[in-house]
């Protein structure tokens, strides 16, 4: 049904004409006795109205939101069987998608036409697949309908696998429609449908693992029983009776180049493969990875790949998720997933887009390790980097060679560590500013503090003479320049890495550790296995700083230390002997009181009637739907604290709500730098902006970072609150956050972990891409 009218103004003619026609339609087919549900907002569907009611309550309240953005039920609108939104398919239309699946494009397959496809004689597999669909997709569901029974079965399956039905409510609804419609052409159970259906599948593999992550039985080391590293068997127990063996782990892989191809049969998806090239505004302004210096310099390194923009760009990320989250069972699985960065903006980071490339076993994260995993997904990026792969443009109707480059990876800071070989505890534990990175060890709150972020001012600047306020030294140093791929390479020569947790070798004796004396590498752990790529070591950008994660922790201990939350507030009297310790602050030292030790409250410290206002704030804050989640459930208002607030919710809080919040309760000194604070975030997630725009907030947020240092004690600046110096220049460097961050993974994980069954799920994203596609 067309919604086009209720977003024009209530009080024009065209909203009053598509107003009328909708309730002279809704008399036609959802009537009852001359009467219409109201869609109001007071309304809301739960009662019959005339017409003239309806009418008179659309155009002065105007139509509920929920039902705005939902099926109309109540007034016509059909069922869309589709997740995606898209018509039922049909017979031509299944022919189609099966010419696209099966890459058997010929001089009559076109939109319009229809063909016989007799099968050959000799015929390969994939080429008896093909055609014994074509034959399920021309036969009707029952005689007459015009419906093909493919199709049906496929949309069928989809509904199971979005609503997670069990096999044995699938084989008894096919079941009762058998026995309701008997001429109807069905299979009689789920083991039938989905032999139908499997045929449509892309193709995946498992791989056993050493179940102390020591090495893969794969390609030369496939026969093996034990590990070669540890010696451990591969199988959990001896074969009995003919019985398969069960491996102890098993990683799930799914190759990459079937799924980046069949992007390039659909001919709509082709032509969006090339808009980066084709139709990208070319105006300085970082709307788009493609706009980035990191894209264009892997153009001017490697002219080859850049010649042809239907060569693919990916991003790679990953991070552990529970699949058993709603039980209280620790369990850490891995996907890793490949983002497409060829497709506009639009498309580009939306699910269907998203594909599961890994799946690493639990029940332990792979730490580490990581490496042993990603080594099928590294060798195949090395092939389609080197060789390509041919595939078939639909759009240009022609065949190419398609080559893939990995542009970065996204995650976490723990996983930055695992991907990198870069520790991210310690001393130097900034990847960015590396060996440069300035720490202080905090005796009494016995952590790693990261101060120092005068060097990012003005050499003139006032605050570099500064002592007391800061960590009780001048500043005369240079901000540290990150370290390139060949540096990286450079610093990591010499070192020697084992993988695997196993204890033992094939002797069953103790690995002998320390007995020679390695060489010193830093912070690095290991050499991480994508400079096996040949491009990697050229890249602007290697790993990003997560926003997502970073904007989280920063607001958590901005409102724990606001509220003075256990275990949250970084003002307590260890942090005052901290002061103390470091000679600065002299304030705020800590005093002896009559056999009390005793501290003057800081500039941010809040009362109590102001902590009650900071809750209350947050508590009544009435937000758009869709915009945030109920922050009220996260409020404690008796307790003056705040619990369980998600990555979205701090999100939201940190720049809509923190300056709100604040306003009568800090005074001006504290207030003005969380607003500066507040304003870097906001602009930071800015979906356009320019190389201009990002220079200017790097010098902002190392001003309010300064500023910061003055106000609150060396124990809150933790690495997450130091790694915000380094977003903007990443962001100038790479493009808008909204690319390079965790969110739309996080949401492709959470919907991959509702999934009923991970083969079904698999099964469903292969089916589903096919509806979008076409």
């Amino acid at each position: 049904m067309d919604k086009e009218w209720v977003f024009l103004d209530r009080r024009t003619d065209e909203y009053m004409a598509a107003l009328r026609a909708f309730i002279n339609h809704s008399l036609l087919v959802a009537s009852f006795e001359g009467k219409i549900k109201c869609p109001c907002i007071e309304c809301y569907n739960c009662g019959w109205r005339s017409p003239k009611e309806v009418e008179d309550h659309l155009k002065v309240d105007g139509m509920c939101p929920n039902y705005l953005h939902s099926r109309w039920k109540w007034h016509g609108e059909p069922l869309q069987l589709s997740n995606m939104g898209e018509p039922p398919l049909g017979a031509a239309d299944i022919t189609a998608m099966l010419h696209d699946a099966f890459g058997m494009h010929g001089p009559s397959n076109d939109d319009n036409v229809q063909e016989e496809d007799a099968p050959p004689q000799n015929l390969t597999p994939d080429a008896e697949k093909f055609y014994r669909l074509i034959e399920e997709g021309k036969t009707e569901l029952y005689p007459g309908c015009g419906k093909s029974k493919l199709d049906f079965m496929l949309q069928l399956y989809q509904l199971k696998a979005i609503n997670c039905w069990t096999d044995v409510s699938f084989t008894g609804l096919l079941n009762m429609l058998k026995v309701w419609f008997p001429e109807a052409n069905l299979p009689t159970n789920f083991y039938q449908t989905k032999k139908l259906i499997t045929d449509l599948a892309l193709p995946y593999e498992k791989i056993d693992v050493c179940p102390k992550d020591c090495m893969l039985f794969w390609k030369e080391h496939a026969d093996l029983d034990k590990c070669k590293v540890c010696g451990a068997s591969r199988y959990k127990s001896k074969s009995r009776s003919g019985r398969t063996r069960v491996a102890h782990k098993v990683l799930r892989y799914f190759p990459l180049g079937p799924r980046l191809q069949r992007l390039y049969m659909s001919r709509h998806t082709a032509q969006s493969m090339v808009w980066h090239s084709e139709e990208r505004p070319d105006d300085e302004v970082l709307r788009h990875p493609a706009d980035s210096p990191a894209w264009k310099h892997l153009d001017t390194m490697y002219p080859n790949f850049a010649s042809d923009p239907r060569n693919v760009r990916l991003g790679l990320a990953s991070d552990g998720f529970n699949p058993f989250g709603m039980m209280s069972l620790s369990h850490s699985t891995w996907p890793v997933v490949m983002s497409v960065y060829n497709l506009p903006p639009w498309l580009c980071m939306k699910q269907p887009y998203l594909m599961l490339s890994l799946l690493i076993p639990g029940p332990k994260g792979p730490g580490k390790d990581i490496d042993i995993f990603l080594q099928p997904l590294v060798e195949e990026l090395k092939n389609l980097w080197n060789q390509g792969i041919p595939t078939y443009d639909a759009f240009k109707k022609e065949t190419f060679d398609m080559h893939v480059a990995v542009m970065w990876t996204i995650n976490d800071f723990p996983a930055y560590s695992m991907l990198s070989g870069w520790s991210t505890k310690g001393k130097l534990a900034c990847p960015q500013c590396a060996f440069g990175t300035k720490s202080t060890r905090l005796r009494h709150g016995r952590k790693e503090c990261y101060l120092g972020h005068r060097r990012w001012l003005p050499m003139a600047h006032k605050y570099r003479m500064f002592k007391k306020p800061f960590d009780g030294n001048i500043e005369l140093d240079q901000p540290p320049i990150p370290m390139t791929g060949l540096e990286c390479l450079a610093s990591l020569h010499g070192l020697k890495f084992e993988y695997g947790k196993g204890a033992i070798n094939m002797k069953g004796l103790k690995r002998k550790r320390g007995k020679k004396k390695k060489k010193y590498c830093g912070p690095w752990k290991k050499k991480s296995i994508f400079y096996d790529l040949p491009y990697w070591k050229d890249l602007l950008l290697r790993h990003n700083l997560d926003v997502m994660h970073i904007e989280k922790n920063v607001t958590e201990s901005v409102i724990g230390t606001l509220l003075g939350m256990d275990g949250k507030n970084k003002d307590s009297l260890n942090a005052r002997l901290d002061l103390q310790e470091l000679n600065c602050k002299p304030k705020y030292h800590p005093k002896l009181v009559g056999g009390r030790c005793t501290y003057d409250p800081m500039p941010f410290t809040l009362k109590v009637t102001e902590k009650s206002l900071f809750c209350e704030i947050l508590s009544l804050a009435l937000l758009p739907d869709g915009f945030s989640s109920n922050l009220a459930r996260c409020v404690r208002k008796a307790e003056r604290k705040l619990v369980g607030l998600k990555s979205h919710d701090c999100h939201i809080i940190m720049q809509y709500l923190l300056p709100l919040a604040i306003r009568h309760s800090l005074p001006k000194e504290a207030k003005v730098v969380l607003l500066e604070l507040s304003s870097f975030f906001r602009n930071l997630c800015t979906k356009v902006g320019t190389k201009e725009h990002f220079e200017d907030l790097s010098k902002r947020i190392a001003i309010t970072l300064c500023h910061l240092e003055r106000l609150m004690p060396p124990s809150f600046f933790d690495v997450m609150v130091h790694l915000t110096i380094h977003l903007a220049e990443e962001a100038k460097i790479a493009g808008p956050v909204q690319y390079r961050w965790m969110y739309p993974i996080e949401r492709f994980v959470i919907i991959f972990c509702f999934s009923s069954c991970t083969c079904n799920r698999i099964l469903f994203a292969c089916v589903s891409n096919y509806h979008t596609l076409c």
